[in-house]
């Protein structure tokens, strides 16, 4: 059975995570199909045809301010005039109050068709969600309902040139004006969206410090600056370059220059980081999604080659090679929707605990079926007119960026492993294991590592994290695709494929945690 992405999308989220049960009302199975129709067809006719364009094109810096391309501005616009933004925003100020769950299914069709236009609504609704968690009242009000339109959009200002995954060595400053007024001085890098010409204004989430802060991580506040300020005038702040990359070309990634900029505090002073982990959070989540949607875009474009390049009197499909190639493709690109899907509707502890396996396993699985992608292509992969190589060039960014997945990694046997001595873990692997028979063997190992990783030493510990993520990952999206077929038999052949062919890995990277001494060994040496 092949399906499309949407019809997995609202498969999974009535009939395995009954997203319309948790929604208090708010949405119905029909509602909740013809809403992921729309965006699909949203994607389909305005989006998708322009992917190879505005990559060609480009973002670029003309006098100071950043220019996208043509067809960005005009597809914002209709993103804006459809309510897009608008989808899991407060009710209080605009917005829908839909479940989160639905807004992940708009975000890897979105990003399916064009990741470089997709990146800006993503943090847009991740400071949409910073906002409503941390700031006042009264800057809720003042902010949310241009933000919810989508007439302002939001960035994330963390990274500067000494501070990339260790923020406590952060420089920027801030100054107090008076009347609860601060001036920002400072440069932050790979800011994405930091300038453009899409919304008529942009909200700048700000991590710096104020003049009394403490050294370290505790001594950095949030702060909010606008592009343009209240009275109309253009703050004290641009874009000081563009970044040339490997990829997202139409998306720009901007040094950004704070020279005095005004601002507002958000929060509490010095309580910076936990406020803007809302938005990092959001963002990790939503950039595993991003690992699921190259997933898909590989799929489909290899699928649609296989299917019409003929060799040897036949489709190239009908190859056992390329078939075997399609099939994996097909497999890992569905346990990681599912997957996504289940963090995306889960309660808050499971949620923390999977967000790390979504970002860093659908972002390796990402790239991987993005280079099947190419493979299956044969020489055209190569060739930038087929559009397999910029899929491969746009994904290679997500499991670097939003904490880069050796962090995730660590994360997870920390913070989250740790925080409940593997409870969470635990209720996973049980249900994973009821799951399928196949699913019994793997489960145990799983359970023994998460032991082992539990009584280990940081760095012992440390060392086996990546291959203890990378297992996790394999199990619970076998276990996704296992309760699929249980649901919907047409799922079973894909299963079965996956049970027998690629959950083996799982076992592969559980036995390189007996290798982690000769990694530390490595380090001393």
């Amino acid at each position: 059975m092949k399906t499309t992405a949407a019809q997995d999308l609202t498969f999974a989220l009535t009939r395995m995570f009954d997203l319309p049960g948790q929604s208090g009302g708010a949405l119905d199975d029909e509602g909740l199909a013809a809403i992921i129709a729309e965006c699909d067809k949203f994607c389909t006719e305005v989006l998708a045809p322009n992917r190879m364009p505005a990559d060609r094109e480009g973002a670029r810096l003309e006098n100071g301010r950043v220019r996208c391309p043509e067809s960005h501005r005009q597809a914002y616009q209709a993103w804006m005039d459809a309510g897009w933004q608008s989808l899991t925003a407060p009710e209080a100020h605009g917005g829908q109050g839909l479940p989160f769950g639905l807004w992940a299914a708009v975000v890897e069709l979105v990003t399916a068709a064009d990741m470089a236009f997709g990146l800006c609504p993503l943090l847009t609704a991740g400071a949409i969600e910073a906002i409503e968690r941390h700031a006042s009242p009264a800057q809720q009000a003042e902010w949310l309902p241009k933000m919810t339109t989508g007439e302002w959009t939001g960035t994330m200002c963390l990274t500067e040139p000494q501070a990339g995954s260790d923020l406590s060595t952060v420089r920027s400053r801030a100054e107090p004006l008076g009347d609860g007024r601060y001036a920002i001085h400072g440069q932050k890098i790979y800011i994405t969206y930091g300038d453009h010409d899409l919304s008529e204004n942009t909200l700048h989430l700000i991590l710096a410090r104020l003049p009394d802060a403490p050294a370290g991580s505790r001594g950095i506040s949030l702060f909010a600056a606008r592009r343009i300020k209240a009275d109309g005038t253009a703050n004290a702040l641009r874009c000081g370059g563009l970044e040339r990359k490997m990829g997202i070309h139409a998306s720009p990634t901007c040094i950004m220059l704070f020279e005095g900029a005004e601002a507002e505090l958000v929060g509490e002073p010095h309580r910076g980081l936990p406020a803007m982990f809302a938005m990092m959070n959001n963002a990790r989540l939503c950039v595993g999604i991003q690992g699921v949607s190259q997933g898909a875009l590989a799929l489909r474009l290899a699928e649609a080659y296989a299917e019409s390049r003929e060799q040897g009197g036949r489709p190239i499909a009908r190859h056992p090679d390329v078939a075997r190639m399609l099939a994996e493709m097909r497999a890992t690109t569905l346990a990681m929707r599912l997957l996504a899907l289940a963090a995306s509707t889960a309660e808050p502890t499971r949620l923390a605990l999977l967000t790390p396996i979504v970002k860093a396993w659908s972002t390796d699985r990402g790239v991987e079926v993005a280079s099947l992608g190419v493979q299956v292509h044969g020489g055209m992969g190569f060739v930038e007119d087929a559009g397999a190589a910029q899929v491969l060039r746009d994904v290679r960014i997500t499991p670097i960026y939003e904490g880069t997945n050796g962090i995730q990694a660590l994360d997870l046997i920390g913070r989250k492993l740790r925080g409940d001595n593997g409870a969470a873990m635990a209720a996973l692997l049980e249900e994973a294991a009821a799951a399928h028979p196949l699913l019994a063997a793997p489960v145990e190992e799983m359970r023994a590592a998460t032991a082992t990783m539990l009584a280990a030493g940081p760095e012992e510990a440390a060392a086996g994290a990546t291959a203890y993520l990378n297992a996790a990952g394999w199990i619970l999206g076998g276990a996704m695709l296992a309760r699929a077929a249980a649901l919907e038999p047409g799922y079973a052949p894909l299963a079965e494929f996956y049970l027998r062919r690629l959950l083996p890995r799982a076992g592969a990277e559980l036995r390189q945690l007996a290798e982690s001494d000769a990694v530390l060994a490595l380090m001393s040496a």
